[in-house]
């Protein structure tokens, strides 16, 4: 499928920063014309996406995060947020619902979030080396939600 339009946000990994990536995914993506649902999807997606880049990846420790957006024939999303940080060593226990490597103020819900809301998702991580989250979306009822 050929990519229509993308943008690359490179920021500090800190918690003001998150409201700012989920605010600029919406606003690129706002020229699909998507519905308000789709819309508090998108920036629920990125807001778990990014929290998990500074709160695991980090450590709550400033480091660069990455979120590049792009935009396909037919209404398809990617978005993909990546980090330079510890990674993940078991990416199916990390993915299972209510694990969680933080405190007991974490839910341990994020990758489960993420998946309810995204059409297909895929994360790449190497322990010491990063993690990569890729999340896609069909806005506009375009097509049916398909397993990862």
């Amino acid at each position: 499928m050929k990519e229509i339009n993308q943008m690359t946000l490179v920021f500090e990994g800190r918690s003001v920063n998150e409201s700012f990536a989920r605010v600029t995914a919406a606003a690129f993506l706002a020229q699909l014309d998507p519905t308000l649902q789709e819309i508090a999807e998108i920036k629920t997606v990125v807001s778990e996406a990014v929290t998990n880049c500074i709160v695991h990846g980090y450590e709550d420790k400033p480091g660069a995060v990455r979120m590049k957006v792009q935009i396909f024939e037919g209404g398809r999303i990617r978005i993909t947020v990546s980090d330079k940080g510890k990674g993940i060593p078991d990416i199916p226990q990390a993915m299972t619902p209510c694990f969680t490597t933080g405190n007991e103020d974490r839910a341990g819900m994020g990758f489960s979030i993420m998946q309810g809301f995204s059409d297909k998702i895929r994360v790449r991580s190497f322990p010491g080396r990063g993690t990569t989250v890729v999340m896609e979306k069909y806005i506009g009822g375009r097509k049916e939600k398909t397993d990862a």
